[in-house]
């Protein structure tokens, strides 16, 4: 039976579930569309895609789905100062690099293409819901998108942030609390300042804007959902409990991982990305100290062939393991039963409330 709230009757979906972007590959066009296809909204993670990439990850989507599904950039942000010299930074890594066979990388060189490369892509995607994340979107992304008919929604950890979302125009407001894994949305207090949980944030943003609020942060089951509802929101977005299903295009170590950790085993970290994110905790973690990383995208651009190494060599101790805390409840299992599962443990949570 449907859950009716003012998102999924805006976007035409019988369920208040929104599987999170995962930029990265975890996301893939099978995961995005059996989201869509058992009723909820799957979104594409695009902050990684070239333009083509992007054209062609949802055309492999609208192959499998004629459900509504949504797409997700990085909000443009001002390029960070890069250090004198990349190599201490390349010599921190190099190490595990070289236990890896691998060669050493290289430091940065500019980004092949632009935000607004992507949000042309984006604006013919198809896609029925827009988001983005670290920062406020340009006013002239969100007017085209919303002219595409594109529901538009932004990221926010704070009220604050929430607020600033609305005036300038977003359609809904997705609240990302503390718990939640992969990267920290913050952008209108520090990140430290904005480490408020996901039901202590929920319903003050909901007291403060009037548009849609998406719960986000450690929702894993649908206690979870049905909790967020009474709290005032009107979906849920949920990352985490999709990586393990059948379809996420994580390495099998990652999945693992995940189904091991425990709720205690998460931890902020900039070692991967140059950016606070929350994972599981693991030896290039430990062993890698914030301050001593350039920031977000240099980071992430001298990691990155290491993770993609290791994912293949299975070698979780080297890869960025996004999750939030409330891994223990992960199961492995395909999308469509997840999201069935979710619904009926939503409506049990309802019904022994008013039980």
């Amino acid at each position: 039976m449907p859950i009716p709230t003012a998102l999924t009757q805006r976007l035409g979906l019988a369920h208040p579930i929104i599987q999170a972007p995962m930029a990265g590959g975890g996301d893939t066009p099978a995961l995005v569309a059996a989201v869509a296809e058992a009723g909820g909204l799957g979104v594409v993670g695009a902050a990684y895609l070239s333009p083509p990439q992007i054209a062609e990850t949802v055309t492999a989507v609208r192959g499998k789905t004629g459900r509504p599904f949504g797409i997700n950039l990085f909000s443009p942000l001002p390029a960070p100062v890069p250090p004198k010299d990349f190599a201490p930074a390349i010599a921190r890594l190099a190490p595990y690099y070289a236990e890896l066979g691998l060669p050493l990388p290289t430091a940065p060189g500019p980004a092949a293409y632009t935000f607004d490369d992507q949000l042309a892509a984006v604006l013919d995607s198809g896609a029925a819901f827009f988001s983005f994340a670290f920062a406020l979107a340009p006013a002239a992304a969100i007017a085209a998108a919303k002219a595409r008919g594109m529901m538009v929604a932004g990221t926010a950890t704070t009220v604050e942030e929430a607020v600033v979302l609305e005036r300038a125009g977003v359609d809904a407001v997705v609240v990302q609390g503390s718990e939640a894994g992969g990267h920290r949305g913050s952008f209108a207090q520090p990140f430290e300042a904005a480490m408020i949980g996901t039901m202590a944030l929920v319903p003050q943003v909901v007291d403060a804007v009037g548009v849609p609020v998406v719960a986000s942060g450690g929702i894993m089951d649908g206690r979870g959902i049905a909790a967020a509802l009474a709290l005032g929101a009107s979906a849920v977005q949920m990352g985490t409990a999709f990586l393990t299903c059948e379809e996420a295009g994580i390495p099998e170590a990652y999945k693992q991982a995940i189904l091991g950790a425990r709720e205690h085993e998460t931890r902020i970290t900039r070692a991967f990305s140059g950016r606070p994110a929350r994972g599981i905790v693991n030896r290039l973690m430990t062993e890698v100290a914030d301050a001593e990383v350039p920031g977000f995208p240099l980071q992430n651009t001298l990691t990155r062939p290491l993770r993609t190494a290791a994912g293949k060599a299975g070698r979780a101790e080297f890869l960025s393991l996004w999750a939030g805390q409330g891994v223990r409840l992960a199961r492995r299992q395909t999308a469509a039963s997840l999201v069935h599962r979710l619904v009926a443990e939503t409506r049990s949570a309802i019904d022994r409330l008013g039980g």
